[in-house]
């Protein structure tokens, strides 16, 4: 599916993960749903830890995963529902241990199911099959302790789950936003606004 020309409203899902209502990554999803109103874009939000979200693949559910799937599936109902109706996501979180928390983690490995998010590889030495080509825009809006150039020589693993993971399976096409604030535990009140500041105007272009 090709991108939506520029200025045209966007079906966007916000998938949000932290479980303190007064942390700074709170206030980045307030940020980016104020934006995203301002612009026009119908929003679903999901907020994992206000939910209480179940992250956990139990083992009958990993019985399930290749061979029934829709068991899994069933009891994540609202949430395949999202991912099937946006055309734009957008995550926000920090990164713990070089990725996402453990219960954004587990909703990627109970909603993102065969049959919803991807196909398994059709034979020896193939990929998975794209399931998710209707989304045409990736949005990450994220933090962490480490430096960016400590980031940069560990490979930085929690972009590249996202921005190459993830966006395998999206759309060709698809646009991709990553904005980090890096050295959380000793930057200052104005680099924090300034990342919010530029988060704002970076989803006031979308």
């Amino acid at each position: 599916m090709a991108s939506k020309l520029m200025g045209e409203k966007l079906r966007t899902l916000i998938v949000y993960c932290h479980p303190n209502p007064q942390s700074f990554s709170a206030a980045l999803y307030q940020t980016t749903q104020e934006a995203l109103r301002a612009r026009g874009h119908e929003l679903r939000c999901i907020d994992l830890y206000s939910e209480g979200f179940e992250p956990v693949l139990s083992l009958q559910e990993r019985l399930d995963y290749l061979p029934n799937p829709n068991a899994i599936e069933t009891k994540v109902q609202a949430h395949v529902d999202a991912l099937r109706w946006c055309e734009h996501i957008v995550f926000v979180f920090p990164v713990w241990f070089y990725g996402p928390p453990a219960m954004l983690k587990g909703w990627l490995e109970r909603v993102w199911l065969p049959g919803v998010a991807f196909l398994p590889p059709p034979q020896k030495g193939k990929t998975a099959v794209p399931g998710l080509r209707h989304i045409t825009r990736l949005t990450v809006i994220t933090h962490g302790g480490a430096p960016w150039w400590w980031l940069k020589g560990m490979g930085d693993p929690c972009k590249k789950l996202f921005t190459r993971g993830l966006r395998a399976i999206m759309a060709k096409s698809c646009k991709t936003t990553y904005l980090q604030l890096h050295n959380m535990n000793n930057v200052s009140r104005e680099d924090c606004e300034e990342f919010i500041a530029k988060v704002r105007g970076e989803l006031g272009r979308v």
